[in-house]
Parts: structure tokens; sequence; C-alpha cells
């Protein structure tokens, strides 16, 4: 399948999605992720009509940009080792895997303006994933105030791998909450307006449940 059959195909999952929540679709941002994929299949990405990339490594990315550039908007979704912060730093917009203060403090000193960030919450408290604790989120959010290159534009999660729709919608409705409180503080470093959650096997779900976020590498662009 082409990368332009498969995003026709997930398109009109999000249509229906949004439709069954009443929410438009221009709330919802696409991003491909790319990791496993060829430079040309990023490309195919873009002329098929996708404007952002995910990388979750600093090598591939930096082999992306190099061929592919401000051709697209790069979101950064993997683990990210402070001491790689600086190699990155000027070709990413998005960073989706903030998850601790030692990352902070790097993004904070190597960025020359505020690099909008996502937090990444372990909401379902699984030992094999990244992320900080659900009941830690507001207190580590407070702990970034003076951190003036790092500003907080919401919330991102990973969910388990599982058919059960209910633990799913579980772990999605948690981290909107989770959201909706960070934003009520009205933070003027942490906004907090998004959702970053839903892959390629969950995210209708995600978008029912609140996403504008969602991260599609194997169903869209393959592995």
């Amino acid at each position: 399948m082409t990368v332009e059959e498969n995003l026709a195909a997930i398109e009109e999952k999000i249509r229906q999605a949004c439709k069954n929540c009443g929410r438009p679709i221009n709330e919802i941002t696409i991003i491909a992720v790319t990791k496993y994929v060829s430079t040309e299949r990023a490309q195919e990405a873009l002329d098929a009509g996708i404007k952002h990339l995910g990388e979750n490594r600093k090598e591939g990315l930096l082999e992306k940009y190099e061929a592919i550039g401000a051709n697209a908007t790069w979101h950064f979704i993997g683990t990210l080792q402070s001491r790689k912060v600086k190699d990155v730093i000027e070709q990413v917009s998005m960073i989706h895997s903030l998850d601790r203060k030692s990352l902070a403090k790097e993004i904070n000193k190597r960025a020359v303006s505020p690099v909008p960030c996502f937090l990444q919450v372990n909401i379902s408290e699984e030992e094999s994933k990244h992320g900080v604790q659900a009941s830690e989120v507001e207190a580590f959010v407070e702990t970034l105030q003076n951190y003036e290159n790092v500003k907080i534009v919401g919330l991102m999660t990973m969910a388990p791998h599982t058919d059960d729709e209910e633990q799913l919608r579980g772990v999605f409705r948690q981290l909107r909450a989770l959201r909706d409180r960070v934003r009520a503080k009205n933070y003027s470093h942490a906004p907090c307006e998004y959702l970053s959650m839903g892959m390629s096997n969950d995210y209708s779900l995600a978008i029912e449940e609140g996403a504008t976020h969602i991260r599609i590498g194997s169903s869209l662009v393959g592995e």
C-alpha cells in the first residue's frame, strides 16, 4: 500500500471518530512516525500531504533532516538523553518525551527560544514505560516555572498494548483529566492545551477521548 492510500483510510477513521464525539477534524494533528522506515518513505508521507514527522532517535532524526530539512515539522517522540539535546534542539519543533528535571534543565540551557514540550506521563504505571507518575505531574509542572525555554504545551502517554477498549479509554480519560487540571491553573509556562496519545492500534479511541496529536507509524508508513 502507498502512504497516500494508507492516509486516506486513516483520515476516514479520524472523521468517524470525530463525528462520534462531536469534534472538528481540524483539531487532530497526524504525526507520521518514520523511525523504522527510509528517508524515501518519509518523503512519500510528505508528498501525500503529511506535514508532521516523528523520530525517536537522534541518528534517525538527523539523517532524515539532512535530506528533508524544514519541509517537515519535526517531532522528537522517543526517550531523549540529556547529552543528546544539543544535537537535536535546532531541528525539532516539539518534544513529546519530557520526563525528568535534568532533561528540562538541558533543554532550557541549549534552546535559544521556548521549546514546546509534552510532559510524558506513565498513566498505566508499567515498569517498561518512561514518564512522570500521574500523582507527581502537577508538582513537577510547578517546578518548571523558571525554565524560560521550556513550554509545557500538553501531556503525552503511551497506552498499554491491549485490545481491551475500556482499559485503553481509561488511560486516555485519566490523561485528559490530568491535562484539564494543569490547564485550569493558567500557568504562563504550561498552557497545557494538547494531548499526545493514540497510535496505530488505538488512535480512534484516543480521539474520542480527547487526543489532539496522534502518532501513527505502521498503519501509515509501514515498518
